[in-house]
């Protein structure tokens, strides 16, 4: 213990927000130091990162859907979850280089939130990749529990703290009292198929084919998962699938609200049958406390309405709701000997 310690004075401690499609990283007493894609691009056929290692991140994002046939850009975690756990490492070595070359003389410990429904199996693919990538010392941090730090809610106290984090691959709803989850649901839905059901909607209807980054514009410009007060239109460019050629529709923010309804429909299910799981008393605190809201997907217009039609509570979006899980991490590091015997962690003899 004494050792790690000292080593953890020396070295520049980090912790990782590892998401589908966004990764950020804060280092204790400093913030947030880096927030890039979680992207990288390749040779074909290859695990060759191009540009000397270095295209990575938002370089790499910039080649998504763009790329010629001798290079692939890769997202290797889908779901929440590593798929492609070299390119994974890979990525993880450019992040913690990145920020750890600013200072810290020795390997940094790293607090990463993964999503709290993943498999021992996946949580080990974790802690090893990052281990792999320069790590000192990994321990892992459910994501709800992160985002609910992040965001300040009461989660050390004797009542109910209701979290619903909406990130790129997962959703994660979660009740928190006492420093703990009391129930929770982790479901696969996320972002990433909100812009899938953008871009089925557009080849069904329109037989127009567009790509993930187009789709997440369309979503962002005018989706939404309540009536607005004043519908939006907005022009999207595309592939013809039947002539081949390029071609300029408009689409309105009803039939966009009406392709994201089963994603959105998901996500309010994840979180009603979490509150049929809650203790009476956690049930009963919630009545004034509400749901906070958080990730990339709660920024959805009229997210926070259908939820609140949904549950009868009311709901709010956390302050800076893209940085909650990330912020989480952060106040891990600064209490890690308090924290860390209730989380997974690696055990490489460095006590």
């Amino acid at each position: 213990m004494l050792l790690d310690a000292i080593l953890g004075f020396f070295s520049m401690d980090m912790g990782i927000d590892l998401g589908t499609c966004t990764t950020l990283v804060c280092v204790r007493g400093k913030g947030i130091v880096l927030n890039e894609p979680s992207v990288v691009a390749v040779r074909k056929g290859t695990n060759i990162v191009l540009n000397n290692g270095e295209a990575v991140g938002l370089v790499a994002r910039e080649m998504l859907g763009k790329t010629p046939g001798s290079i692939s850009a890769i997202r290797p975690l889908k779901d929440g979850v590593i798929s492609d756990f070299e390119i994974t490492e890979k990525m993880l070595s450019y992040f913690i280089r990145k920020v750890h070359g600013r200072g810290g003389l020795v390997r940094p410990r790293v607090v990463i939130a993964v999503p709290s429904g993943i498999t021992a199996v996946e949580r080990r693919a974790v802690i090893d990749s990052a281990e792999r990538a320069g790590a000192r010392r990994v321990y892992l941090v459910d994501e709800p529990m992160a985002a609910g730090i992040g965001a300040g809610l009461p989660v050390t106290e004797p009542t109910a703290s209701m979290i619903c984090d909406t990130g790129g691959g997962t959703t994660e709803v979660a009740i928190i009292s006492l420093a703990d989850i009391a129930t929770a649901t982790s479901i696969r839905v996320g972002g990433d198929d909100m812009d899938e059901a953008v871009i089925n909607h557009l080849k069904r209807t329109y037989n127009l084919l567009i790509g993930e980054a187009r789709a997440e514009k369309v979503k962002i410009q005018i989706g939404s998962a309540a009536a607005l007060e004043e519908e939006l239109t907005m022009e999207i460019a595309g592939r013809d699938t039947i002539s081949g050629l390029p071609r300029k529709i408009v689409v309105t923010s009803e039939e966009i609200r009406e392709a994201l309804k089963d994603p959105v429909s998901q996500i309010i299910d994840a979180v009603t049958s979490t509150l049929e799981r809650a203790e009476p008393e956690l049930a009963a605190d919630l009545i004034d406390n509400g749901i906070c809201i958080c990730g990339g997907g709660s920024l959805l217009r009229g997210m926070d309405k259908v939820l609140s039609n949904a549950t009868g509570l009311k709901v709010f979006r956390a302050e800076d709701p893209l940085s909650c899980v990330a912020r989480g991490t952060s106040v891990y590091l600064e209490n890690l000997e308090l924290w860390k015997d209730t989380m997974d962690h690696s055990e490489r003899g460095y006590d």
